[in-house]
């Protein structure tokens, strides 16, 4: 892989207004306008129709939406759920601005970067708590804090994935620009475990058990946790929120109906959310049965570190918590990459997230007897097989 100081991160928001002014940028199955506007009658009737924009591929990621459509929880709201896969060339916030979808999932910095071009988005559940973004490196590379990563080739997505890391190097008074080199990285982990990379960014339900899965040439078994260190953004203090629920601002103001909608697809997702918690491995054949690429042992271990970044929930599965989200925002302001460019230029409006409907939602669940706070949550244990079958 060829090594270059250059990211992704400038490129991000200029991308980010580009798709906005496009008009034919959507997934196959999302061209049709929605009708969320409609209102939904619950068990007679016809019901209205959503569609939901994921960020990435079916996998165990977006589990609580396909757990809340395969058990029923959105027909019994009154709603028909269709899910849209996302992919390399989607961006789920530009498929809601511009009326593809009803509703669509996005990382938080991702979605203000939008608002900031002009999306008309609001957050209206904020379902990951906490970052599931990790920094991975051998042990032998002795990395384990951000200030570690001097001198190291650091890897990164880049397109908005990057922001936490600029942030914990910028933390531990590192400057992006000279005192590491940056590395493009592919969505895999070929480049690290080819040594082309120190440090490389993954996702701790996703490309971290990739390497979890791989075999170790010099032992003829597969990686353990003990080969590996981890830099952690959540125990870094850098942690921006993730996972969230995003409505059109303007309907959310305007149309009566869709207000309706918007509580009635976040109690059933949360639903799901709880299913999920409560049944992992019932989930992951869900997600495997509704066309997952990944394997078996793969999905669930993608379950079960899911539900860690949800669960437990104290003050309710999607409350937005405010020292969470100003922590978001900070970050997304003062951070600079090696450009010089932060995510946002300003401070998002009042617009910019609600817990209004999460709210309702919650006391709706709370009365029918729905655990929302997953107290007693305690995670499985999951062995992974080579290659995540």
């Amino acid at each position: 892989m060829r090594l270059t100081r250059r990211t992704a991160w400038g490129l991000t928001v200029a991308a980010t207004a580009a798709a906005l002014a496009l008009t034919g940028c959507s997934s196959s199955g999302s061209a049709a306008a929605p009708a969320a506007s409609a209102s939904g009658t619950g068990g007679s009737g016809a019901l209205t129709p959503v569609k939901l924009q994921l960020q990435w591929f079916t996998q165990a990621q977006f589990a609580g939406y396909y757990a809340a459509l395969k058990q029923g929880y959105y027909k019994d709201e009154g709603l028909d759920v269709q899910i849209v896969e996302g992919g390399t060339d989607i961006v789920p916030q530009t498929q809601l601005a511009n009326g593809s979808v009803d509703y669509a999932l996005a990382w938080v910095p991702k979605a203000l970067a939008s608002r900031e071009q002009g999306a008309g988005i609001t957050d209206v559940a904020q379902i990951f708590q906490r970052s599931g973004t990790l920094q991975v490196s051998f042990k032998d590379k002795d990395i384990t804090t951000a200030a570690a990563l001097k001198g190291k080739k650091v890897g990164n997505w880049g397109f908005g994935n990057e922001f936490e890391l600029f942030a914990g190097m910028t933390k531990a008074g590192l400057d992006p620009a000279k005192d590491v080199t940056l590395v493009q990285q592919q969505f895999d982990m070929n480049a690290f475990l080819a040594g082309d990379i120190d440090a490389a960014q993954a996702m701790v339900y996703n490309e971290y058990a990739q390497l979890l899965e791989a075999k170790n040439p010099a032992t003829g078994k597969q990686y353990t946790a003990d080969d590996f260190n981890v830099v952690d953004w959540n125990t870094e203090g850098t942690a921006m929120l993730q996972d969230a629920i995003w409505a059109n601002t303007d309907k959310l103001k305007s149309d009566k109906a869709y207000q309706d909608t918007t509580v009635k697809f976040i109690k059933a997702s949360i639903k799901g959310w709880a299913y999920v918690r409560d049944n992992p491995e019932a989930a992951r054949d869900i997600v495997v049965a509704a066309g997952s690429k990944l394997g078996q042992s793969h999905q669930l271990w993608q379950t079960n570190e899911v539900n860690k970044l949800i669960w437990p929930a104290p003050d309710g599965a999607g409350m937005i918590d405010q020292k969470a989200w100003d922590q978001t925002v900070a970050i997304a302001l003062g951070t600079k990459n090696d450009q010089g460019a932060t995510v946002i230029t300003k401070k998002p409006d009042a617009d910019a997230y609600t817990n209004d409907y999460v709210t309702k939602a919650l006391d709706e669940l709370k009365a029918e007897g729905v655990d929302v706070t997953g107290s007693s949550f305690k995670p499985i244990t999951v062995t992974l097989a080579e290659g995540g079958n």
